[in-house]
This record gives C-alpha cells, structure tokens and sequence, in this order.
C-alpha cells in the first residue's frame, strides 16, 4: 500500500486532479481510497455523482464512536473508496483539529485492514500548514507528499510554504516530498517558474496538465474527466501522470 497526501492552495484544481487520478488509478485495477481533508467536504464529489455523503466529523458528533465503519464510506465512480473528513460547525472549533479526529477514527475503526487499498490519497487544503493541515504528513499516514501548483504567484508562495514544512518535519518521520505536479493556468514562464520552484525544493516535476475545457464541462456532470470524456486527450493526460505517479512513489504497483 502506498499512501499520498495532497497538498495545494484552495482553487488549484486540487480536488478536480486527485479524483482523477483517484479514476486513473482504478481504471488500471488498483483498489484505491480517497480521503478528503477539506472542511468543504466536497473533494470526493465527482466520483459519487455529486450526493452528500456523511463525513466522519458529523458522524462523531452525531454518535459518538457507536458508529460502524461502513457509514464513514461510499463507494464511488469504478469502486473508488470515498470519504470526507468534513470540519466543525460554523464559528465553532477548529479545522486542523477536526482532520486529526476524522483521520484517527478511521485507524480506530480499522479502515486500511478492512478495506486494504493498494492506493490511499490524502486531498489536503495548503492555504495552511500547521496543526490537524499536518496530519497526513505524520508517520503512519502519508508516504510521500504531493504539491500541485501552477505558475500564478499565490499558488507558487503556498507550494514553497508547504515544501518547507515537509522539510522541516524531515526528522522526524514524516511523510517525504515526492514532486510537484504542475496545473496550468497558461500564465507567462509558467512552466520555468514551477521547474525553479521544484530546483528550489530539491524535488522533481512530476507532471503537467493543460488547462482544458473538458474538465470545466465534466464538473456540472458531477462526474471525473475519466468518467465523462474516456477518450479525451485529458483523460490521457491523468493517466499519463498517474503512470509517472505510480512510477516513481508506488514501486511495485506499477
């Protein structure tokens, strides 16, 4: 099993990609789990049609720990396990410490022995690296961290933010950087300013996507670009990331 977390500024495409590559990776037979570490919890939306599904956090609220493990999951989209960590209510609590309690509850319950992904993704909001934003960087969690960015100077300020954070939990077991995933908003040099960002990092490129319309008119389908547009030189492009993906951070799944 390998496990990825996710890491980019909110409105990225970060969510859009991970599903995707969620699809990808299923498509090639992998049993795959998605974990949306997002208050919004809409990260897994494309792969189950868009329905509400209960995050772990309402479920916690609402039962306590008397809740079986299945309520925390749907299965999406090519059997891709589906779950969403969610945050605390308007104006109460605190988000970081919200994602701390979803993911521990998951090990609680036994989620990766019962469900035994060959894949897990971490969807992570970067706006903010610290506290519960950490969790699945901390060992036992994610294998490797992932940074989608694109060439616009926000998305490039929070990817250094988060590659610095990586690094300095360096010592102590946590997750490493396993590249940068460029998503192209076709700003100028964007290509030479991700590539100097990852020079900057010490880690390479993993891949890039255009900017496309076909994945603007997947999403009011509420479907993944891979569902709705199989044939589509996008759908092409994730399973060409995803190859690079499982290549160089799954070993022997690819």
């Amino acid at each position: 099993m390998i496990k990825l977390a996710v890491y980019g500024k909110g409105g990225i495409g970060k969510s859009t990609t991970v599903s995707n590559l969620s699809a990808a990776m299923a498509e090639k037979g992998l049993c795959v789990m998605q974990i949306g570490c997002d208050p919004k919890a809409d990260s897994t939306a494309s792969l189950h049609g868009g329905t509400k599904i209960p995050t772990v956090l309402s479920l916690i609220r609402k039962y306590g720990n008397d809740f079986p493990l299945h309520a925390m999951v749907c299965e999406g989209y090519d059997g891709v396990i589906c779950v969403e960590a969610g945050g605390p209510l308007p104006g109460q609590g605190c988000a970081g410490r919200g994602i701390i309690a979803a993911l521990e509850k998951l090990n609680q319950k036994g989620a990766y022995e019962t469900y035994k992904p060959d894949v897990v993704l971490y969807d992570v909001l970067g706006d903010v690296v610290c506290g519960g934003f950490t969790m699945p960087m901390r060992s036992g969690y994610a294998d490797k961290v992932l940074i989608l960015t694109s060439g616009e100077n926000m998305s490039l300020h929070a990817a250094a933010n988060i590659g610095m954070a990586v690094e300095h939990f360096h010592g102590r077991n946590y997750a490493e950087l396993g590249g940068l995933i460029l998503n192209r908003r076709n700003v100028r040099d964007e290509d030479q300013k991700v590539r100097e960002l990852a020079e900057d990092l010490h880690t390479g490129l993993l891949g890039s996507l255009d900017w496309s319309e076909t994945v603007q008119a997947a999403e009011p389908l509420n479907k993944t670009v891979l569902e709705a547009f199989p044939n589509s030189e996008m759908a092409q492009q994730y399973r060409v990331l995803t190859e690079t993906i499982l290549h160089t951070c799954g070993g022997t799944l690819c």
